[in-house]
């Protein structure tokens, strides 16, 4: 089969802010950057481990329910990414997740839910190799 994901695009309230959140946050680079769509990408270092690139578009409208896609990220180190992703702008949210989840559940700058997961075990990423 040769059908992969491209791109993933999120409809946001102001694109420019939150692609400049998620550039920060994903060490990815903006590389169009228009009225009506911010479009980020890896960077070439990372090109062979990081795929889709999403476009950031404007919506209309504030989100008022659940995501309905998310992302979760997978950190070397759970604590200091949650720690520093606070510092950029975001915000810790209540999803209804019990106190053993091995998970961090934060909000972008206009609230889009998003994990911080624990860490791979060694043997997890020796399953990769």
């Amino acid at each position: 089969m040769t059908l992969r994901i491209q791109n993933v695009s999120i409809d946001c309230l102001d694109p420019a802010r939150l692609a400049a959140f998620w550039a920060e946050a994903l060490g990815w680079r903006i590389t169009s950057n228009e009225p009506h769509e911010v479009v980020l990408e890896p960077r070439p270092h990372q090109r062979k481990r990081a795929s889709p690139r999403p476009p950031l578009s404007v919506g209309t409208e504030d989100r008022v329910t659940k995501n309905r896609l998310h992302f979760d990220l997978r950190p070397s180190d759970q604590y200091a990414e949650v720690q520093r992703l606070l510092g950029l702008g975001a915000t810790e949210v209540d999803v209804g997740q019990s106190p053993e989840c091995t998970w961090v559940v934060l909000g972008d700058p206009e609230g889009n839910e998003f994990c911080v997961l624990r860490p791979f075990t060694d043997e997890e990423m020796a399953s990769f190799a």
